[in-house]
């Protein structure tokens, strides 16, 4: 099987804003995709303190929650009470939930967008 038949599940998003972090997650999400998206918002939180997120879950087909390190949870949750300051979250299902509640610390300002609300998501992070 070649890379073209098995596209990343977790692929960021361009913006306009340095301090904008945005990924869309679809597919089978892997454990080693949320190591992945771990490992970006790493090095975005390198070059920028404070950081808005964008994510948007399209397609969900699982994900690989146990098998997840829970270094990698705490690790991730951490590092975002540090950094993240708006997150929204679009998507209906449990996987946005999920994703939201590592990426989207508790005391950041998170609001949840249905997938044809992405632009109103947009607009309140700009």
């Amino acid at each position: 099987m070649t890379a073209m038949n098995n596209p990343p599940s977790i692929r960021r998003i361009d913006s306009a804003r340095s301090d904008l972090f945005a990924v869309e997650v679809a597919g089978h999400v892997s454990a080693a995709d949320i190591e992945n998206l771990y490992g970006l918002l790493e090095g975005v939180y390198v070059t920028q303190q404070r950081v808005d997120l964008l994510i948007r879950v399209v397609g969900n087909e699982g994900v690989d929650w146990g098998e997840v390190s829970p270094d990698t949870v705490r690790q991730a949750q951490e590092h975002a009470r540090e950094h993240i300051g708006r997150c929204a979250a679009i998507g209906e299902n449990d996987a946005t939930r999920h994703i939201a509640e590592i990426f989207c610390p508790f005391g950041a300002e998170l609001r949840h967008f249905a997938l044809d609300a992405e632009d109103e998501a947009w607009e309140w992070l700009a």
